[in-house]
């Protein structure tokens, strides 16, 4: 499928509404009448910066329509709050979810916006009681805030981390149990489940452990797991199309192959259930 350039190595996204959902997903615009498998996920199956992310390349592979329900920096309350959204999910025949992180949800220490779920829209009464040397004015974002807060107490940090980490299940949990079919759930990281220090601010995603992965794992049709090697992350972002501005941010994308290899698990783990 042929993407036309929007300025000197900018990709047109084809965004595209679907029903009355009020998010602005990734197109072409699919045909929905049909048999069809959903795919939520966040930046890395919206597919920034890439001419072909997983949900088009399993689309040409497995011989039915897969709809591109992924939003840049989605946690799992912008799919929640869309009650169009999970109507056309369970109207799909199979259902995928990219494994977000846990920072960018609402909890009881701090709320997101309800589609952009990276922004920080305002801290609660107890997270100002926890933190009260912070002016929680100056922060936008979960990246910065979380940042700040880990800088300014590690301890206290703890209890927030905790917070989020149940959350998650919570959230994930709800999810599922909406959803008319067992999801196939997917880990695509540039590390391994559990990898990482359980309070470590690094790439998404975030704070999500072998426990929390355990807690879900029943409620789900499958779990694929793509981690490609720090070789193959910067031999599959030679592939990436993007403007010298957006260079740094092509950076943090795991790039072509994992998007390839993820594709060719999808397929294999949904052709055994065929419409």
């Amino acid at each position: 499928m042929a993407y036309d350039i929007l300025g000197k190595g900018a990709l047109d996204y084809f965004p595209c509404r679907y029903k009355t959902s009020k998010i602005l997903f990734r197109g072409p615009k699919r045909d929905l009448s049909g048999p069809y498998v959903a795919v939520l996920g966040g930046t890395e199956t919206y597919g920034r910066f890439m001419a072909h992310p997983y949900p088009e390349l399993l689309e040409a592979q497995l011989g039915r329509a897969v709809v591109n329900f992924g939003c840049p920096n989605a946690g799992l309350d912008v799919f929640l709050h869309d009650p169009v959204l999970l109507k056309l999910c369970n109207n799909a025949t199979d259902i995928v979810t990219q494994l977000p992180g846990a920072q960018n949800l609402s909890n009881r220490f701090y709320a997101v916006h309800p589609r952009r779920n990276d922004r920080f829209l305002r801290a609660s009464s107890m997270l100002k009681y926890l933190y009260p040397e912070l002016d929680f004015t100056d922060y936008h974002f979960t990246g910065h805030l979380l940042g700040a807060l880990q800088s300014a107490c590690a301890q206290r940090f703890e209890v927030v981390r905790k917070e989020l980490q149940q959350a998650w299940v919570g959230r994930l949990k709800g999810l599922m149990s909406r959803l008319d079919k067992r999801a196939t759930l997917v880990w695509m990281a540039d590390h391994h489940i559990g990898r990482l220090a359980a309070d470590a601010l690094g790439t998404d995603p975030l704070f999500v452990s072998q426990d929390m992965i355990d807690d879900v794992r029943p409620y789900a049709r499958d779990l694929i797991k793509v981690v490609p090697t720090p070789d193959e992350i910067v031999a599959g972002q030679q592939g990436l199309v993007h403007s010298e501005m957006d260079a740094p941010a092509a950076k943090m994308m795991l790039g072509t192959l994992a998007h390839e290899r993820l594709a060719n698990k999808l397929l294999a783990s949904l052709s055994t259930h065929r419409v």
